[in-house]
């Protein structure tokens, strides 16, 4: 049987931009993206912890070291600059052959910089 499980989040990132005239996603530096194990293009839920909203969206490779957390497209009006959020990442596991690890849980500073896993 397949479950689906938390993998990984970027917990309270602060968001750097909104871009409402853009297709949709959200952009995150590529550091966060790679100590998390997110993958471009892969889906993400997105919570707002200042205004409680949550959309799924798609990740952009944001530029290494930018500290960027950009809303893109009609998400951009659900979530705005500054706001904390976090980023959850999920993944189906089989049952019967694989084991379901402690999701990795990663925090930086207030410009989402020196990220850390915290498991």
């Amino acid at each position: 049987m397949l479950r689906c499980f938390l993998k990984s989040k970027l917990h309270r990132m602060v968001v750097t931009q909104a871009e409402l005239d853009y297709m949709g996603s959200i952009t995150i530096d590529k550091d966060l993206m790679d100590i998390a194990g997110i993958l471009p293009h892969e889906k993400v839920l997105v919570a707002d912890i200042d205004t409680g909203n949550r959309f799924e969206t798609y990740v952009l490779e944001g530029e290494r070291g930018s500290g960027i957390i950009c809303i893109n497209g009609a998400a951009a009006r659900l979530c705005s600059p500054g706001d904390r959020i976090i980023v959850l990442q999920f993944a189906w596991f089989d049952m019967d052959r694989d084991t379901v690890t402690e999701p990795v849980v990663v925090v930086a500073d207030d410009s989402n910089l020196n990220p850390r896993k915290l498991t």
